[in-house]
């Protein structure tokens, strides 16, 4: 079920000599149809059910918090498909690595057999790098299964995006840790030594995290008492984790929209609850800075331009003071980003710019604001009547630098908000300007 079930390491059987397996080898499940949960991805009618139905399986990209059956999908894939399974971690890989792990591919696709590479923490892999998948991808050495616990449309390729499709899987439900719990205890002979109570709060403190419930499975098992334990028995024997780890099982990116969206909404104290949620579910702490930095640039952006100094420095100093106080330093951040003016004026007129630059891309400048370095280009009227704006009255010419062929537009529209109310000031200054020189 877990990603661990899937390890290229062989594990040691059990025996004289050997140390016993772990629970969570054990229970490896051994065809797809074993799977607990995913249902969204492996059923008849999603995703992988079609593809292996219709025997065309592309390359995939696996989305979801740890402990939800990345890796072992993957493996149980090239079983089904008679693909040969390789498995690396972008943490540990780099070029040299690549280069022999395609090279092998290739000649195992000379001799007849296909590759599906597995590809652990593929975010790790830089924009070169994930380049080189490309080629290997195109010509069919290999069939990329790419796993990741970050949002791929910002931390992968375009490029390698655009030849996979991205399958999310979600953390298990109560129901389906509860079949899973089932089906140790039914691989170690008993059930575990917990009343109804205290086997909720275990449920709780996996938090949809087959592998976590698995190993916290293995550690009840050994224990000698005499009665079921209940939810305090519980919490002391594991260091009290399972009132800090009481969930409800959100997925991380749920919560981390929570997070935003509590900001965007100018509520400082649930954004405070939600960035604590995530630091106590063990998020790491630069992962929420760098979304701290972005929601200053979407949603406060010039209303108060001061706001992403304020994330780049309290990132800096989570750098430099580490955990906890760097973590007071993103949480002052949290609260400022609540409670500064909101604009998304600049994401809007990005947006329109874009799609205006799509629509008029051959249009070139109007010549007289081109350089004429060239005797040639002076000829062809380059540069002929530009006028210097700070020679001319208030330092503004009035002149028109959109293409000649196309109307002027106003993309950017500044809303009566904090700095922008100033910058909208300015721009009906410049407009009124404008308007009396003939521009």
């Amino acid at each position: 079920m877990a990603d661990l079930f899937a390890s290229d390491t062989p594990s040691a059987e059990t025996g004289t000599g050997t140390a016993p397996r772990p629970l969570a080898d054990r229970l490896r499940p051994k065809t797809l149809a074993e799977v607990i949960g995913q249902q969204q991805v492996l059923g008849d009618e999603a995703p992988l059910g079609v593809m292996l139905r219709s025997g065309s399986l592309s390359s995939l990209i696996f989305w979801g918090p740890p402990g939800v059956g990345k890796t072992t999908i993957a493996r149980l894939l090239a079983d089904e498909t008679d693909l040969h399974f390789v498995q690396i971690s972008a943490i540990f890989t780099g070029v040299p690595e690549l280069r022999k792990v395609f090279e092998a591919a290739k000649i195992r696709r000379q001799n007849g057999q296909g590759t599906l590479l597995f590809v652990d923490e593929i975010h790790r892999f830089n924009k070169a790098q994930q380049d080189g998948f490309l080629p290997h991808m195109e010509d069919g050495t290999i069939l990329l299964v790419g796993a990741t616990t970050e949002n791929p449309s910002f931390e992968l390729n375009a490029a390698v995006l655009s030849r996979s499709q991205v399958l999310v899987l979600e953390r298990l439900s109560v129901e389906e840790l509860e079949s899973l719990t089932a089906r140790a205890e039914a691989e170690l002979g008993r059930d575990l030594p917990l009343d109804a109570g205290a086997r909720e709060a275990l449920l709780d403190m996996a938090d949809g995290d087959g592998r976590a419930l698995l190993n916290l499975i293995e550690q009840v098992a050994a224990w000698q008492v005499a009665e079921p334990l209940g939810r305090d028995a519980l919490a002391n024997r594991l260091m009290k984790r399972a009132a800090k780890y009481d969930k409800s099982g959100e997925e991380h990116y749920n919560l981390i929209s929570a997070l935003h969206k509590s900001v965007r909404g100018s509520d400082p104290d649930a954004a405070l609850y939600w960035y604590a949620r995530m630091l106590e579910g063990g998020e790491d702490p630069r992962y929420l800075a760098r979304r701290l930095l972005r929601m200053s640039v979407e949603d406060i952006a010039l209303a108060d331009p001061q706001a992403q100094a304020i994330c780049m420095h309290a990132w800096e100093a989570y750098e430099r003071l580490g955990s906890p106080e760097g973590e007071l330093a993103l949480a002052q951040a949290v609260i400022y980003l609540a409670l500064a003016p909101k604009t998304n004026a600049g994401y809007m007129a990005y947006k329109a710019a874009r799609r205006a630059a799509k629509q008029h891309g051959s249009e070139p400048p109007p010549k007289h604001i081109l350089n004429a370095p060239t005797q040639m280009m002076k000829d062809q009227g380059y540069g002929a009547g530009y006028a210097y704006d700070h020679d001319a009255e208030d330092g503004f010419s009035g002149q028109n630098y959109f293409p000649e062929t196309m109307q002027r537009e106003q993309f950017y529209q500044p809303v009566e908000r904090g700095f922008e109310r100033d910058l909208k000031k300015r721009m009906e200054y410049f407009e009124n300007l404008r308007r009396k020189r003939g521009g």
